[in-house]
């Protein structure tokens, strides 16, 4: 089926033009006011695209929780959105798994044991030198994809408890393009310990593994009422790129033809949105979305400015071998 939203996308004109926002996407999917009684939460949602994720959400009329690891910066940008009892904030910090557990904890206590859509946004790059959190783990590897796995595992059976028949929990993976770059790494590497530390592998890595881990829950659960999805926002100039520097941004706006497919805070949550509440997405998982759309086959050339998926972004054999790796890594076992 082709997408609504392909004309938009097809001839992009830079930030603000014609492709959707991600409050154009709640309007378009006629659940303005629509989700009451609905639990949302979503990491990293105080800045960026997260930020915008969340605004939009709120105008479901969903109780959304989201996590943050400042609470001070975090309460002065979401100030106008906050909503006692509706829309709280959680403190978080994905460097931490014990952070994680706590904040896990709270989510499930605050919303009764009912979780029904998980937005994993929380992200860092550009890390210029290689670096450890109190964990033991390469920063990029936890905060991108560990925390986030281990925040599914102890959400993940309030929302196979929240999941109904004609309603299924969603986890969404929010992912990058940067993926397209690389190859899973071996079991004993996923820290960044072997050869030279590179920022740019280290981020793409991180992304995979988020890939693999919304295609792994959809394996597991979309039979049970749970399903998951991933997806690459767009090119989007936003402070996830404040480790890399100013110059890392203006080189890479640089390069030809990648000012004009760049988007928007706005522009950049709408894919993030379509697949937490769009009604195609109601039972559809396993699926890597890019441009409001289940992404197309693409050139296997490595390049992370290049559309589609690749050969790397669906591998069952690879997404088994690190689930079990991280949940080993994080202490929940090799769980079913």
């Amino acid at each position: 089926m082709a997408s609504p939203y392909a004309v938009a996308h097809a001839d992009p004109q830079g930030p603000g033009d014609a492709r959707p926002t991600a409050l154009q996407i709640i309007e378009d999917q006629g659940v303005k006011g629509r989700l009451d009684g609905k639990v949302i939460v979503i990491t990293g949602a105080t800045s960026g695209i997260g930020l915008e994720t969340a605004r939009a959400l709120s105008a479901t009329g969903a109780t959304l929780f989201l996590t943050a690891r400042n609470l001070i910066a975090a309460k002065k940008a979401t100030h106008d959105m906050l909503e006692p009892g509706r829309v709280s904030l959680v403190e978080m910090d994905n460097n931490s798994l014990r952070s994680v557990r706590t904040a896990a904890k709270e989510i499930l206590s605050r919303s009764k044991g009912n979780v029904n859509i998980l937005i994993a946004n929380a992200g860092v790059m550009g890390i210029p030198e290689r670096q450890l959190t109190e964990d033991g783990h390469e920063i990029h590897f936890q905060t991108n994809f560990l925390s986030n796995f281990l925040l599914f595992q102890l959400l993940k059976d309030a929302m196979l408890s929240s999941a109904t028949v004609g309603s299924h929990s969603r986890v969404v993976v929010v992912s990058s393009a940067a993926h397209r770059s690389t190859l899973l790494p071996d079991s004993d590497d996923y820290d960044s310990e072997k050869g030279q530390y590179d920022y740019s592998v280290a981020y793409a890595t991180s992304n995979l593994g988020k890939i693999y881990l919304a295609n792994e829950i959809n394996r597991r659960y979309c039979s049970k009422g749970l399903i998951a999805n991933s997806l690459h926002p767009g090119g989007i100039n936003t402070n996830i790129s404040r480790h890399a520097g100013p110059e890392f941004v203006e080189m890479i706006m640089a390069i030809p033809g990648v000012m004009k497919i760049s988007k928007s805070p706005e522009q950049g949550a709408a894919t993030t949105v379509l697949a937490a509440v769009g009604k195609e997405w109601e039972n559809r998982g396993g699926k890597y979305l890019e441009d409001c759309a289940e992404a197309e086959r693409g050139e296997d050339d490595w390049n992370t400015f290049s559309p589609g998926w690749v050969k790397q972004t669906y591998d069952s054999e690879a997404e088994a071998r690190l689930w079990k790796d991280a949940s080993n890594m994080v202490g929940v076992g090799d769980v079913a």
